[in-house]
């Protein structure tokens, strides 16, 4: 016997989807009187809530072309079409491409340094409405996302994994997937801030594996890495290493910041 819907049915329904969007308006309303938004940076009132005053937005540098095609490094004139930068070619990196929204500076630092260590996990957000931009290159074919793994008890410490809320930030924008247990972090190594380049490489060789199905759940796919600075690399290529050694036909790199040689603020 076939259930008949209630002849009302369609009133209903539009008329309860208002009352809870009139409600969460309300709630937010309500909020933001409580709790005003701020500037992500210098807490300075502002309009909406996960976003920049107008002054420390302008302090950010996006990093835009003319750029190394490979590394994303930017150019300060034009060298021409596919014209490496010296790095890529003394240095070759695993990866396919790197692109990153910003330079790492002393706005992005902080913003980095909140959603790293200061519990602010919704910063994510705002890191990947620029991300997302920045990347454009790179989401073309679909890929995966997988963020920079953390070790289990580095995350526990910390309670989240500031690239995997990159990460998922990242898909809700783009729409791709997102998996983080692509590649893991087999080996705890120390911080790398205040390491050399050498000494950054040699902290975390060997330090992550891939997922044994990892062909299975790419399915084909390529697979873009996600980080929240890229410094000098290292981090990224050793988990790269790692994915292309568990089969996976190419990765490139987004990061929401990037440490250039002789910019404000290297890390």
């Amino acid at each position: 016997m076939e259930l008949m819907e209630s002849p009302d049915a369609s009133v209903k329904t539009p008329l309860h989807s208002r009352l809870i969007g009139g409600a969460q308006r309300m709630g937010a309303l309500l909020l933001d009187q409580l709790y005003p938004p701020i500037c992500l940076n210098c807490d300075a009132p502002t309009a909406s809530a996960d976003t920049l005053c107008g002054t420390c937005f302008a302090g950010l540098r996006p990093i835009t072309a003319p750029l190394c095609p490979r590394l994303g490094l930017p150019f300060e004139t034009d060298p021409g079409a596919d014209a490496l930068s010296l790095e890529a070619i003394a240095e070759p990196p695993p990866f396919a491409r790197a692109r990153s929204a910003v330079l790492y500076n002393a706005v992005a630092g902080t913003i980095v340094a909140r959603l790293k260590y200061g519990d602010r996990p919704e910063l994510a957000r705002f890191c990947a409405l620029l991300m997302a931009g920045a990347g454009h290159e790179l989401w073309g074919d679909g890929p995966v996302l997988v963020p920079v793994p953390l070790h289990p008890s580095r995350q526990r410490e910390r309670r989240y994994n500031q690239s995997g809320e990159l990460a998922r930030a990242l898909a809700a924008v783009t729409g791709l997937q997102c998996d983080p247990a692509l590649a893991r972090r087999i080996r705890r190594t120390r911080q790398q801030v205040g390491l050399s380049g050498d000494g950054r490489a040699r902290n975390v060789a060997g330090a992550f594996a891939a997922h044994p199905d990892l062909l299975a759940r790419l399915k084909g796919r390529n697979v873009v890495l996600v980080d929240d600075v890229y410094t000098t690399g290292a981090t990224c290529k050793a988990v790269t290493r790692a994915l292309l050694k568990g089969g996976a036909g190419s990765v490139d790199v987004i990061s929401f910041g990037r440490v250039v040689i002789g910019a404000e603020m290297p890390i």
